[in-house]
């Protein structure tokens, strides 16, 4: 596994003080400090914990941040903790955390699941993507077409979009006479497949080769 810098980044330093050593972590709302620490600990030196509180109430969101003295640690605690924590990278500061907060909800949860019935009772702040709903203008699903000039590698592109939660299938189609690449891609929630094209839409892979993402009709109504 190895971790790309983007083109658009500063320096080396920069890139991995602000994006490498960072995680975002999903923790019950009776989580201090630290016991957010003393949970993550094992897996690297810590230079810092904090948890998201709401502003106007002081309560915790169920959510929190771990940061790391080195990527390698902040690595090997996304890809060893309990898969409850739904561990990611965090984006860099530079990115508001309201707007970080609704990717990772739309990332990380069923839609069905909203209100009390949420992990460790949250119910928030997912009018956020009730919001972004109405920016959406094609019909949304759960099952995505990825098109490339290039020919795909089902194990490689399996992995790239197994980078989201929920990930069903991967079905990698090759146009003989075109030699192009084309595959059929299906989430469990259209949440995920919207997140997924939302990040992957226009994605160099590999370098030089971008891949055009659109939904495809899968028979549910894209309404709910």
């Amino acid at each position: 596994v190895f971790i790309a810098q983007s083109r658009a980044s500063g320096s080396h330093r920069d890139v991995e003080d602000e994006e490498l050593t960072r995680i975002f972590v999903m923790i019950p709302k009776t989580y201090t400090e630290e016991d957010l620490r003393e949970k993550f600990k094992m897996y690297g030196d810590i230079e810092y914990c904090s948890i998201i509180k709401n502003k106007t109430t002081g309560e915790s969101k169920g959510l929190g941040y771990v940061r790391y003295l080195k990527p390698s640690q902040a690595a090997r605690a996304i890809e060893e903790c309990d898969r409850s924590y739904r561990a990611i990278l965090a984006e860099p500061k530079n990115k508001s955390s309201e707007s970080f907060e609704h990717d990772y909800y739309s990332n990380t949860m069923r839609p069905e699941l909203r209100g009390n019935a949420l992990p460790f009772c949250m119910q928030p702040e997912f009018c956020g993507f009730e919001k972004a709903e109405t920016r959406i203008q094609e019909p949304v699903s759960k099952r995505l077409s990825v098109v490339s000039r290039l020919p795909f590698i089902q194990e490689q592109l399996f992995a790239l979009f197994d980078l989201v939660p929920g990930l069903e299938y991967c079905d990698v189609q090759r146009d003989p006479h075109t030699n192009s690449g084309y595959a059929v891609i299906q989430y469990s929630t259209a949440a995920s497949a919207i997140y997924a094209k939302y990040k992957l839409h226009g994605f160099e892979y590999p370098p030089g080769n971008r891949l055009t993402v659109i939904f495809l009709e899968d028979g549910n109504d894209s309404s709910e």
